[in-house]
């Protein structure tokens, strides 16, 4: 590891939880500032194009997470066998790993690209997209989509930092993402008025120029992540580990955003106001469970780093700290939803519309109380992942999505907005009943079997 030129965080050595926060914090006021800036992003067309675009760029919303989530689940998947190999300290490894990860990360950019390119206006109208802004809807979306390979590069870059342990500058170049796409949007929305297009440019531009600044500051601190000579050959096998736990973590996603489409699709016969009471729910609630799944995220890391080291004892403490943790954490935010909802609600909806704030207070309060079984959803699959095994992370989505759609098919339409409500704790919790024994599967079947023996899938 002497190689090594930016401060890294090895976690094969040290007291867990200590080391776990002070990876996690970087990523914590990352995912805190991404969602200050989904915000920000959303004033600024609401307030300078107007409400019909607003709905345009809304109404986006479900098809880019299907498909964006699948690029940034892939992205992170085809990072954690770098972390493995950090841990286990092989250079050589993280270097044939990276070389191999461009060569796949091409090919997926390229195909999802070309895919979306053909498909994007059927899918906005099988989804029934109204026709006051589908042409919105449709460039807003279709410039998204032709990004995706800026996307890919600038995510897969922030993720090969965190997987040498490295959270501190994936943070930087996040920031420094977020301020240019404000700036962009205030320019290409409010000077040059091109509309909706140019708060799709303003994104992907931002996107480039972070991907760009990461890879320059790769190239400068990151020696260990430098491929040459033989190592840039494809590696058939090594590519074959790499898809088996990146495409799983793409479709995990995909996954969630289907239960997510179908859950929308039944809402939206309970009127306007309960959609916008799930609406302005969901955005604080992304907030305010933003710590949880942070310290889940850093749990990726932390399982391959330590796999890589095969210290599958030091996975089974890090992981029951972390789990007191964010049951701690999950505790808290359910206290603060509790008692603070009601004000928070206010910075979306007006004084006067006691009605919705009155649907988003109950919204918040009723799913605290089942933040014990999301924050451990969070835990225990990032873990999985960590450990290399991205196909029963996917399961459990399954599981989640099984949940939501038979409740939202079920019972939404005529139960009503309590429905809507527990279709997503029951979500939460039919993962957990997947996620929790097949954890324990894990680490029992490491335990019996030294790591370099068994073939991760």
């Amino acid at each position: 590891m002497a190689a090594i030129k930016a401060k890294t965080i090895d976690m094969t050595r040290g007291d867990p939880l200590r080391l776990i926060l002070r990876f996690a914090i970087p990523l914590l006021l990352g995912n805190l500032f991404q969602q200050l800036y989904n915000m920000a992003d959303g004033i600024i067309v609401g307030q300078f194009i107007g409400t019909d675009a607003f709905a345009a760029v809304g109404a986006t919303g479900s098809v880019s997470f299907l498909i964006i989530g699948f690029i940034l689940g892939c992205s992170s998947g085809f990072c954690i066998p770098v972390s493995q190999y950090f841990g286990a300290g092989d250079s050589s490894g993280m270097r044939r790993c990276t070389a191999n990860i461009l060569w796949i990360g091409i090919a997926v950019a390229g195909a999802v690209t070309a895919l979306m390119m053909f498909t994007t206006r059927p899918l906005l109208t099988l989804m029934d997209t109204p026709e006051n802004i589908f042409e919105d809807s449709f460039r807003y979306i279709y410039i998204i989509f032709a990004g995706i390979p800026a996307c890919m590069f600038y995510n897969v870059q922030a993720g090969l930092m965190r997987a040498v342990g490295d959270s501190r500058s994936p943070l930087y170049f996040l920031i420094i993402s977020c301020a240019i796409n404000v700036i962009l949007d205030l320019v290409f929305i409010a000077g040059l008025s091109i509309g909706v297009k140019g708060a799709a440019l303003a994104t992907i531009i931002s996107q480039l120029i972070s991907g760009i600044l990461c890879f320059i500051w790769i190239i400068r601190k990151f020696p260990m992540l430098h491929p040459h000579g033989a190592e840039w050959k494809p590696d058939i096998s090594l590519i074959r580990r790499l898809i088996s736990i990146a495409l799983p973590m793409g479709f995990q996603f995909s996954i969630t955003a289907i239960g997510a489409v179908i859950l929308q699709s039944a809402v939206n016969t309970l009127g306007s106001d309960i959609i916008a009471s799930i609406s302005a729910a969901s955005k604080i609630q992304n907030i305010v469970f933003a710590p949880m799944e942070t310290l889940g995220l850093t749990m990726a890391t932390y399982c391959g780093q330590n796999l890589g080291a095969g210290r599958i004892d030091r996975i089974r403490l890090g992981v029951r700290r972390c789990v007191m943790a964010s049951l701690i954490l999950s505790v808290l935010c359910c206290l603060f939803v509790t008692f603070c909802s009601q004000w928070v609600a206010l910075l979306y909806i007006k004084p006067e519309e006691t009605e919705i704030l009155a649907n988003i207070t109950y919204y918040l309060r009723v799913c605290g109380l089942f933040y014990i079984p999301l924050a451990l959803i969070f835990v225990f699959r990032n873990s999985i992942q960590g450990m290399g095994f991205g196909v029963p992370a996917m399961a459990a989505g399954l599981f989640e999505l099984a949940a939501r759609a038979i409740v939202a098919i079920c019972f939404v339409r005529t139960v009503g907005f309590t429905a809507a409500i527990l279709a997503n704790t029951t979500a939460w919790i039919a993962a957990d009943v997947f996620l929790i024994p097949m954890y324990i599967y894990v680490i029992r079947k490491f335990t019996k079997n030294p790591p370099s023996q068994i073939q991760q899938s």
